[in-house]
This record gives C-alpha cells, sequence and structure tokens, in this order.
C-alpha cells in the first residue's frame, strides 16, 4: 500500500491553512473582512489541513486578528503616502485584490515559485487594484533578497513591508540577518511584523482566550494599537 502524502510537506502549504481562516471568516454574517478569494485559493487541501490540526477552530481568532489588523495598519500607511508595499512571503494572500488600493500604489509579492504560481493559476481572470508583481525568490537566501531590496528601494520613495506569518520560521540570527537587510535601503521606512510571545503561545494551547466579557459567544478585547483607536472584537471559536 502506497503511503498517504503528509497534507503539510513544505512551509507553502501552511498558507491554504491561513487562506481557510480567511474564507470560514468570510462566510460569517458578522464578519470583520470579507476575501472572496479565500475559499477558491484554500481548495480541498486548505480544509484537510485545518481539520487535521487538534482545536484548529479553537485558535482561529489569532489569525482572524492578525489579518484584520494587518488590513487596518496597510490603509493607515497608504493613507501616509507608501508608493510601495512588499509583501515577503507572500503566500495565497489577496490584499492588492480585495482591499480599496491606491491605483498607482506597487504591490510587490515575493514568495516561492510553487504557491506563487497557484495562485497566479486561480487569480487568472482576477484584476488587482494596484499595480502587482510578483517576484520568486527564496527569502532565506540572504544574497538573493539583498539584491532584490536594494532593486526595490530605487523605485520607490516610501515603502512599507510585510512579514505576515514569517519570522517564527526564522532562527534568531536569521531574523537579526533579515532585520538588517531591511534597514539599508533608506526608502524601508515601515515594517508591519507579527510576533509569537511566550503568552500568546501558552493562550493557544488553553480552553480560554483573553479575560474580557463573554456576550453571546462574540468577545472584545481593547487593541493595543494606540493609533487605531478603536475596539477589536472577535469571537470564540469551539471544535
Amino acid at each position: 500500500m502506497a503511503q498517504a502524502e503528509p497534507l503539510i510537506s513544505n512551509i507553502s502549504d501552511t498558507a491554504h491553512l491561513a487562506a481557510v481562516y480567511r474564507a470560514r471568516e468570510t462566510e460569517r454574517q458578522d464578519a470583520l473582512f470579507h476575501d472572496p478569494f479565500a475559499r477558491r485559493l484554500a481548495g480541498k487541501r486548505g480544509d484537510q489541513i485545518a481539520d487535521s490540526i487538534p482545536f484548529s477552530n479553537r485558535n482561529a481568532w489569532a489569525w482572524v486578528t492578525r489579518t484584520y489588523l494587518y488590513d487596518q495598519l496597510i490603509a493607515e500607511q497608504c493613507q501616509q503616502g507608501v508608493n510601495m508595499v512588499i509583501n515577503l512571503a507572500a503566500g495565497l494572500d489577496t490584499r492588492p485584490y480585495r482591499m480599496a488600493l491606491p491605483p498607482a500604489l506597487q504591490w510587490i509579492e515575493a514568495d516561492l515559485p510553487g504557491i506563487l504560481s497557484y495562485k497566479e493559476e486561480i487569480l487568472a481572470s482576477e484584476k488587482p487594484a494596484c499595480v502587482l508583481q510578483r517576484v520568486r525568490l527564496d527569502l532565506s537566501d540572504a544574497t538573493a533578497r539583498r539584491e532584490l531590496f536594494a532593486q526595490l528601494g530605487r523605485r520607490a520613495a516610501k515603502s512599507l513591508i510585510l512579514t505576515e506569518g514569517l519570522i517564527i520560521y526564522f532562527s534568531a540570527d536569521q531574523v537579526r540577518a533579515l532585520a538588517e537587510d531591511l534597514a539599508a535601503p533608506p526608502a524601508f521606512q515601515h515594517w508591519i511584523v507579527d510576533l509569537a510571545s511566550p503568552g500568546l503561545l501558552r493562550l493557544l494551547q488553553t480552553p480560554r482566550g483573553p479575560e474580557c466579557d463573554r456576550d453571546g459567544g462574540r468577545r472584545s478585547i481593547r487593541c493595543p494599537h494606540e493609533n487605531l483607536n478603536h475596539r477589536l472584537r472577535f469571537r470564540w471559536f469551539h471544535e
């Protein structure tokens, strides 16, 4: 009997999992954001990966919250004059298609060839809201990424860097090297990055969310980002 292929065989497969969470959020009546492409991109493989992970629904709030906050911060930066967004390890992200972005904005997606080719095939008939370019690149290749950063640094006056779910796969030395490379081009002025603290990791492993009021299965927390000045709502997902 042939051995079944593992559901997660490389880092790119986690992009299908992220797409599942965006799709499931989009399908809620009280969705915090809408990604009309997520379900197609996630495919059956995405649901299989999610269903194979114990308590995956229970931890969905973290993925949903991250997506929502990134959306808000990107919109904020665009309003403040950013003219290039560089999404490192872009995976199956669809913000160039689903967000209201300036038409002249340059949006760069960098990731491994396989995942970008898959996304291009699924979204072939869709039109992005801005100027979209995809760069096939292994971001662990320091020489190649420095060359890319130097090229992009000459093309824009004010760039925003995104790393969403990337640095958790890097060692401390690799994160330090990436930060140094991003600091080199003067045009690279802002970097949105997500950090999984020890406290968050413990939270994801417990059956309770942050201490806050519960109302009909919904929870509210005070967003720690002062500039947003709003209450971020998220639900508690049960098995």
